[in-house]
């Protein structure tokens, strides 16, 4: 939506392309029970009109899915974007023309389309991953996944549901599903932390405050590590005696969201500090879980806290204390097959009338892989990234020229508020293209030096900190049976990577081969 809007700004002539019938992208996908934002509605949103930012009201410390679609909606009427966005179509194909660096699109209603550029913004965390369980063809039940939930909702009253999956999704929508299933049973594969959210109604004051103060809450996002508008604090977490450390972690916890994560400044570069923090949660979890034995099961040991996405939730581990609540570890006991009356496990069956797949994404690369693109000597971008993909800057791609992927792999993306990467992923690609324009270019590819110098970047960035230390992490690619093992975000941070993106511009887009027109 802002790079249709920043396309126009520079007079050019775009359509978007877009597979649901409404704006709102993953807001308009997923609308599981308890879907909702973990970034702070007065920061997850957009920041180029001041106008915008006054005349919205949020009602919520964080939006429920329902809120940030109207939202968005709210954007697409008062910027009029809609006359440019053609809905119901879901592109199968994108083809470059070498003879013209143009690109030709094709979509699932066999519309076809040519463009100079060819922009991607498919998002990050779109592409479904549903587990290959044998026998889920012979349910007797319903069955989603909580990616493409149905938009008239699901009544669970009365039924015997399981969930699959305990990462953010999992972790939002059980307390809410719990509340209305008449049993819940949860298969757990890996335990997760989480913090708790403090949600609640949006203060009046606090939101004239916010308004009063967007030009430095945005200086704030831009400047910081994450995309948040909050700073970490500088020092190291065993420099503080344990007493102060413990009061220091039980504030952030009382304040709850992922601030938690700025206690102090090496919880993702020390193991040592990290343990500090992961064992104040793993004490949460005990204290807050009656069943010992249920608590045991869901403390987690396999990865160090923050180092998979860390969640944050509204009465999750509360949830464990109601009778009608099972909990499955899968690890112990595996999920043998899927019957028509419910899921077998290695050591039991559990009767279900429904199945919830909390089960996350394809992530960062699955989106992109699910169209057949295909550029210079028509080379498809799945034997490109046969073996993990390669991108400048998460950008472009060699061998790609004109194609720019909005928070593709090798940028911060998943490791930030998502709105910050993408507005300044907007605003480099449409400055790019404006200054292609002015100087008569009609072709930008990176060069294969440039994406290679870059990829040993965004590993070398990624083993400086624990991040690689979660094995299943999807941040690995680790969630999808065969997909390589290859660190998929840039973890050198949001602010230092926006600054090398600047000076590659400024020094006429370093890095980039640009063509003029013949």
């Amino acid at each position: 939506m802002y790079m249709l809007h920043r396309l126009r700004s520079l007079g050019c002539s775009a359509v978007v392309l877009e597979a649901g019938d409404g704006v709102g992208g993953t807001w308009y996908w997923n609308r599981y029970p308890g879907a909702r934002c973990d970034s702070e509605s007065y920061y997850y949103s957009y920041s180029f009109s001041d106008e915008l930012q006054q005349e919205w009201e949020w009602s919520e410390r964080y939006p429920r899915q329902p809120e940030i679609l109207r939202y968005l909606d709210h954007v697409a009427d008062r910027f009029d974007l809609r006359r440019d966005i053609r809905f119901g179509r879901r592109v199968t194909e994108a083809v470059l023309d070498d003879g013209d660096a143009c690109w030709r699109l094709r979509t699932d209603t066999g519309e076809r389309y040519s463009a100079r550029f060819f922009i991607t913004a498919v998002g990050c965390l779109s592409s479904a991953n549903i587990p290959q369980i044998p026998g889920l063809e012979t349910f007797g039940g319903r069955w989603f996944h909580t990616a493409t939930w149905p938009h008239e909702g699901v009544d669970f009253t009365g039924q015997r549901v399981g969930v699959v999956g305990t990462g953010s999704t999992g972790i939002q929508a059980i307390p809410v599903i719990a509340q209305q299933a008449k049993h819940l049973t949860v298969f757990q594969r890996t335990p997760n932390y989480s913090i708790p959210a403090r949600n609640g109604p949006m203060d009046p004051a606090f939101q004239r405050e916010v308004k009063a103060g967007y030009a430095a809450i945005r200086r704030a996002q831009r400047e910081s590590t994450n995309g948040h508008p909050f700073g970490i604090d500088p020092r190291p977490a065993l420099s503080v005696p344990d007493d102060e450390r413990e009061r220091i972690y039980e504030e952030a916890w009382q304040r709850g969201g992922l601030r938690f994560r700025a206690a102090f400044a090496d919880l993702l570069t020390s193991k040592e500090a990290n343990d500090t923090a992961s064992e104040f949660i793993r004490a949460k979890i005990r204290e807050t879980v009656r069943d010992p034995g249920t608590a045991e099961k869901l403390v987690p040991y396999d990865h160090p806290f923050a180092t998979k996405r860390p969640p944050i939730d509204t009465g999750y581990f509360e949830t464990y204390n109601r009778d009608d609540v099972t909990l499955v570890d899968v690890r112990k006991s595996p999920i043998v097959e899927i019957t028509a009356s419910g899921v077998r496990t290695s050591s039991a069956s559990y009767p279900l009338d429904c199945l919830v797949f909390a089960t996350g994404f394809d992530a960062l690369t699955g989106p992109l892989l699910a169209v057949d693109i295909r550029g210079e000597g028509g080379r498809s971008l799945r034997d490109a990234w046969s073996e993990g993909p390669r991108s400048y800057l998460g950008l472009q791609v060699s061998g790609f020229p004109n194609m720019f992927t909005i928070t593709g792999p090798g940028s911060p993306s998943v490791l930030t508020n998502m709105p910050t990467s993408i507005e300044q992923h907007v605003e480099w690609i449409s400055d790019c293209i404006g200054y292609m324009r002015d100087r008569g270019l009609v072709r930008i590819e990176a060069t294969e030096d440039a994406e290679r110098a870059w990829g040993a970047h965004v590993e070398e960035a990624a083993h400086r900190t624990l991040l690689p230390m979660a094995s299943t992490s999807w941040y690995l690619g680790a969630n999808v049976p065969g997909k390589p093992r290859v660190f998929l975000p840039y973890a050198g941070g949001f602010a230092t990577y926006a600054r090398r993106c600047a000076e590659i511009a400024a020094a006429g887009y370093d890095g980039f081969v640009l063509t003029p027109d013949r």
